[in-house]
Order: structure tokens, then C-alpha cells, then sequence
């Protein structure tokens, strides 16, 4: 009878401490669950603090001009800034008139980018008309030559570098918290057009030399000719600015350039009239190839959605013509 009490109190003892023991567990697994839902809680109210770091701009109140330029700045603000282009997919600046919605979009803005050198004429009106008080931010400005105005210095990538440059420092200015960001985002962007430069240079290297002949529609291929060993025999219209009108003269001067040269092809730029660039086929046998990006980017699901790849797109649709 003795053994059996020790063993039953030895049981109870055991079962107390047992019951303590868990106890003790339980309260400390509660105050760990605690502790890491509170560390949680601290961690995603930080991000939730990093990420809701938004700029002084509602949407629409930051307008690109053209459609490069919106996506050249939608790679400086990377999503702190929503970008969207004044002038829709298709359209040539040179040709742009303003309607009742544009003038809207422009009343509303605060911040304008645009090109500059002269490509957009209708510009200084609109802001007259619609009492803007936007801050403009001139993408080419420190470019050119004012002799000699050529406002499509977008067609050579290392002029693109100037482009992001001031961009960058305009955005700056406006919105001096999102520095850090812009500041980032645009040193990786000018790493991406600095291989674009040497990939368009490695692309063009297998054209001969003899064969690197360009004629276009008008005057804007002369910077992209000039960084890529290219000569320009002529233009139909022989002005920056693709709505100005050729003369017959200038038409039979171009028919005999064209055949005295030998050129290979004449490259229009999508949505340009065909009528003169058929007849010079049809008056010297050149190729007629229409479909280069050039003041406009593709949608997002064409050849040319980005401003890189309407660059690559253009560069091997040359290379593939005259090579």
C-alpha cells in the first residue's frame, strides 16, 4: 500500500508540472505571435509608407507632346508620375491641330514636355488660348542649330541622352521629393540608349558602304545619317516639316539624283501619302518602303510600342533594304 501512495503521488506531481510547463509555453507562443504580428504590421505599414510617396500630380496634370517623348519620361518617373501623350498614335506633329479636348488637356496641365525646335508650331497659341500656366519643359533645349532648324535630333539616341537630361532636371525642379527617383531611373535609361547607339552602329555595319543611300519623305533622317555613316540623296519635300508643298522643279531634281545615285529605296514614315514616292518608283524604279516609326510610336501591341524598339524597328527595316 505504501509503494502505491509514492506512485500516486509522484503521478500527481508530475501531471502538475506537466500542466505548468505547457502553461508556460502557451503564454510564451502568445507573446512570440504577438511580437511577430506587431513586426508585420510594422514592415508592411513601412512599405505602404515607401510606396504611397506619390508626387504633387494627379493624372493628366504631366503631358508628353508626342508619344516618344511620353514613353522616353515614363522611363525617367518609372509610375510616380502617370505620362500620356497630347498628339494620339498615327499622327505627325508636323500636321497637328489641336481640338476642343486637347485644349482641355493643355488648360489642366502643370507640367508640358515637349520636343522643341519648332516641331510644335500650334503650341505657343494653345497656351495663349487656354491661359496655361504650365511649367514647359523643352526636351531639345541646348540642341541645334537655330540656322539651320531641324527639330528631329530624336533619331539619333545620343541626342536622346540630352532629352533625359533636361527632362529629369525639369521634373526635378517641379517635384524636387521624387529627386532620387528621377535621378535613378534616368542613369539606367541613358545605359539602355547608350547599347541602343552600338547596337544601331553594329546593325548598319552590314549595309556597304556604297549602298548606305537614304531618300525620304522630308528633312528628318539628317541626325540619324550623320551619327550612322549614312548620305542623303534627297527628300520629296525638301523641308523639316513633313505639310510643306515640293515643287515640280524640285520633284525632277530628285528624280535625277535618284538616278544618278542608284539609291535602292525611299523610306516614308506610316500614315505619309504615297502618291509622290509612286511616281518617283515609277520614274526610276526605286523600292518604296513605308512603314518606318518615325514621329510616332506603334500601340502597344505593334512593332514599335517603346521608343527603343521603334528605333531598332527603323534601323533593321533600313539595314534589310539596303544591305
Amino acid at each position: 500500500m505504501k509503494k502505491l501512495k509514492i506512485n500516486n503521488n509522484f503521478y500527481i506531481k508530475f501531471n502538475i508540472l506537466l500542466i505548468i510547463i505547457l502553461v508556460i509555453f502557451f503564454i510564451l507562443s502568445i507573446s512570440a505571435c504577438n511580437n511577430n504580428s506587431l513586426s508585420s504590421k510594422t514592415s508592411i505599414a513601412t512599405e505602404i509608407s515607401k510606396n504611397s510617396e506619390n508626387s504633387i500630380f494627379n493624372p493628366d496634370e504631366v503631358i508628353a507632346v508626342e508619344t516618344f517623348l511620353a514613353d522616353i519620361t515614363q522611363n525617367i518617373t518609372n509610375g510616380r508620375i502617370n505620362i500620356s501623350a497630347l498628339i494620339p498614335i498615327g499622327v505627325d506633329p508636323h500636321e497637328f491641330e489641336p481640338t476642343p479636348k486637347d485644349f482641355n488637356k493643355i488648360s489642366k496641365a502643370k507640367i508640358i514636355i515637349i520636343n522643341g525646335g519648332g516641331i510644335e508650331g500650334w503650341l505657343e497659341k494653345a497656351l495663349k488660348n487656354t491661359a496655361s500656366n504650365a511649367y514647359i519643359i523643352n526636351a531639345s533645349e541646348g540642341l541645334g542649330d537655330p540656322k539651320n532648324p531641324d527639330p528631329h535630333f530624336w533619331l539619333d539616341p545620343n541626342y536622346v541622352i540630352n532629352y533625359v537630361q533636361n527632362i529629369t532636371n525639369g521634373l526635378i525642379k517641379e517635384d524636387p521629393n521624387g529627386k532620387d527617383i528621377y535621378l535613378k531611373n534616368s542613369e539606367n535609361y541613358i545605359l539602355k540608349l547608350q547599347d541602343l547607339d552600338k547596337w544601331i552602329k553594329n546593325e548598319v555595319s552590314i549595309i556597304p558602304i556604297e549602298n548606305r543611300l537614304i531618300i525620304t519623305n522630308h528633312e528628318s533622317f539628317n541626325y540619324f545619317a550623320k551619327r550612322y555613316g549614312f548620305k542623303i540623296i534627297g527628300t520629296i519635300i525638301p523641308n523639316v516639316s513633313s505639310d510643306a508643298e515640293v515643287s515640280a522643279k524640285q520633284f525632277a531634281d530628285l528624280v535625277n539624283k535618284v538616278k544618278e545615285s542608284k539609291a535602292k529605296a525611299i523610306f516614308l514614315e506610316t500614315g505619309t501619302n504615297p502618291a509622290l514616292a509612286n511616281q518617283l518608283a515609277s520614274e526610276t524604279g526605286i523600292k518604296v518602303v513605308n512603314n518606318l516609326y518615325t514621329h510616332s510610336l506603334s500601340d502597344k501591341n505593334g512593332v514599335a510600342p517603346t521608343y527603343i524598339d521603334m528605333m531598332k524597328f527603323n534601323t533593321k527595316t533600313i539595314v534589310d533594304n539596303l544591305k
